[in-house]
Order: C-alpha cells, then structure tokens, then sequence
C-alpha cells in the first residue's frame, strides 16, 4: 500500500454528524496549533505530556514546521467554523526503533468522546504500516480511562502493563 504520509488527508463524519478533516500537519500550522494548544484544560495537558504545561515552546514550534513524515508523523483533526480551518485534535508517532513507534493524542475537550482520537489511530497505523513499523506504543496515565479505552478498542491485538504510575501500551499492527 502507498500511503503519502506528507500529504495524507481524509474526510469523516462523526458520530455527532459533525464533518472533520485528518489531515498531515504542514509547516503553516503552527498558528492553529498553538490556538488548539491555548484551548486545552490543564487536565488535558497534563494527561497529554504528563506535567503541566503553560505554553508551547520555539522549539517545539520549529519541531512542527519540520516534521519529517518518517521518523514523526502527525495528523491534525480539523474542522471549519466561520470561514476558518480549526484544529480541534491532533495524533502523533515518533519512530522509537526500527520497527515500532510510540503514538500520542490530544483531543480539544469540546470534541472528546466522538471517535476522534480512535480515528486518528487507525489512520496512523495506515501510514505506519506503510512505512514498516510493526508496532506502536503508548504511555497512559492510569486515570486515562478514555484513552485507555482507545487502545482496548482499535482491533490491534495490545498488551498493557504498569510501572511507575504508567500503563505501558504495545499494540501489534501485523495482526489487525
């Protein structure tokens, strides 16, 4: 399968009927990132980077504008209100070793419960196995149960254990 992880964009609907985009991240996001950034709750951030986050970096800023779409590849969710491309969610990979991949998803609170990081999932691991990973996994917070969720849901086989306050995700994207 050849899948342009650079250019990758599909539409969905949402169980809400809302329509979203999932598209690759471009070096002109930065804005709408940090706006989506800027509307997260605390609670979200923490569960996203697991501290407390004020603001996003210049150097994470530079990290986004280049984004190589092998070893990172990240997806935005967006919708259009007013005209205007709204970033409401976005799904990471980092390539961790040869064949695996550690994923990361934040979801703007108004837009949770809809699908949307479990989408972002399953496009990710599109363009994964494209690109040859294997697996992927994750660091969730115990807490998390929605993301937790994600993961016991996707149709990738998964195995989970915990240690220092984290559940560790692998899920095997050989066998869906």
């Amino acid at each position: 399968m050849n899948v342009n992880a650079r250019q990758y964009y599909e539409k969905e609907r949402l169980r809400n009927g809302l329509e979203i985009v999932i598209r690759a991240a471009r070096p002109d996001d930065a804005e709408r990132i940090v706006e989506a950034f800027n509307e997260l709750e605390a609670e979200s951030v923490y569960m996203r980077f697991f501290a407390s986050k004020k603001e996003i970096s210049e150097d994470e800023l530079q990290r986004f504008a280049n984004i190589d779409f092998d070893t990172w590849v990240m997806l935005l969710g967006t919708i259009e209100r007013d005209g205007q491309e709204i970033v409401i969610a976005s799904g990471s990979y980092i390539r961790t070793s040869g064949d695996s991949a550690e994923v990361a998803f934040a979801v703007e609170e108004d837009y949770q419960r809809l699908g949307i990081s479990r989408r972002l999932l399953t496009h990710l691991g599109k363009i994964a196995v494209a690109n040859g990973l294997t697996s992927f996994t994750a660091e969730v917070l115990p807490y998390n149960s929605a993301m937790l969720g994600v993961f016991h849901s996707c149709g990738w086989p998964m195995k989970s254990s915990t240690s220092d306050g984290t559940v560790h995700i692998t899920l095997d994207l050989e066998n869906p």
